[in-house]
């Protein structure tokens, strides 16, 4: 167990490393750049900076996740497949996104019903999978309790916008250079622990079968590992970013795994600040029009506010890193005391 998630990581962050020099190199070849517009904070020095530097994460992902795969094929049941599935289709509206953007030069990418629908199409799919999958159903359990939560039908279309809103959460997190990353090989890393402590624990099967708790830490320590690759070329000064086209695939790769293991709940502490980017956003743009004009933020997503009162892109990044990690103890902890 802990030889193939070990080797998940390591080959992962390997291939990541290996080919990102590469393909950044191919990426500016093609004058595959960001365009910067915003008004807030001046990245304007960004400007030209490859994008779709997510494709690195890809195949590190999509190579070690197949090759380290549990050694017991769970046939049918077996949640690999899906789990790439999610995060690729997830990336796949990125992708498209990033592409229009960089090659059509139309700043504004997909238009938000073609993004949406898009997303709903894989949300859907993945719902109904999981509903219908014997070992996962439409139970989830609550942190802190030994409580499965019954959604019956409503699992559907409540984890339908769950998918939804942590992947458009995880793509507006993607602000700054090693941010996404960094919180996002933090959170993997917990689902991991939590995905050992499940297989290694008969006690807590109760809440994911071994099987499937083993698959899904080979794929959340492989996600991990491409992170961790991928930030040696996008930590700050950044040489390449990950375009939508990495931020869906690991908002669509974390959300997944939430769900194959039934603790959808421990999201809002393990991905506590990609949501609240969101959230920070919904209240900046409520507020404004309620009170004509005023702001809660002096810009969001919050990152952005903390940028304008004076933090540095690395404290930032060092501040949201630290507090991923200890939310991410407090998740272990809700389920360990199951």
């Amino acid at each position: 167990m802990i030889f193939r998630m070990t080797g998940a990581l390591l080959a992962s962050m390997a291939i990541a490393l290996l080919i990102g020099p590469k393909l950044i190199s191919e990426l500016k070849k093609l004058h595959f750049g960001q365009t910067i517009y915003e008004l807030g904070p001046s990245h304007q020095s960004k400007q030209g900076t490859p994008v779709m530097g997510g494709l690195m994460m890809a195949a590190g992902i999509l190579v070690s996740s197949l090759a380290f795969h549990p050694a017991e094929w769970n046939g049918g049941l077996d949640v690999v497949i899906p789990l790439l599935l999610v995060a690729f289709l997830s990336m796949a509206v990125g992708f498209a996104d990033d592409y229009i953007k960089a090659v059509k030069k139309r700043h504004d990418g997909l238009n938000p019903w073609q993004k949406i629908a898009g997303q709903v199409i894989v949300a859907v799919g993945f719902s109904i999978y999981c509903y219908f999958h014997p070992a996962i159903g439409s139970r989830i359990r609550v942190p802190f309790t030994g409580i499965d939560w019954d959604l019956g039908l409503f699992y559907i279309p409540v984890m339908t916008l769950v998918i939804i809103f942590i992947v458009n959460s995880s793509n507006l997190q993607d602000g700054l250079d090693g941010l996404l990353g960094t919180v996002t090989a933090v959170s993997s890393s917990a689902w991991a622990v939590i995905c050992v402590m499940i297989a290694a624990v008969p006690a807590m099967q109760s809440i994911a079968d071994k099987g499937t708790a083993l698959t899904a830490g080979v794929f959340a320590l492989a996600m991990a590992g491409a992170c961790v690759g991928f930030l040696r070329y996008n930590r700050y000064p950044a040489k390449t970013f990950m375009g939508d086209t990495g931020s869906m695939l690991l908002g669509g790769g974390t959300v997944a795994i939430a769900m194959i293991l039934r603790l959808p709940l421990l999201l809002v502490l393990i991905f506590f600040t990609p949501i609240m980017s969101s959230v920070s956003v919904i209240m900046q743009r409520y507020y404004y029009k309620l009170t004509h004009g005023k702001r809660i933020f002096l810009m969001s997503p919050i990152h952005h506010h903390f940028e304008k009162k004076g933090y540095s892109e690395t404290q930032i990044v060092s501040m949201y890193a630290g507090i991923t990690l200890v939310l991410s103890l407090i998740a272990i902890l809700s389920v360990s005391g199951l």
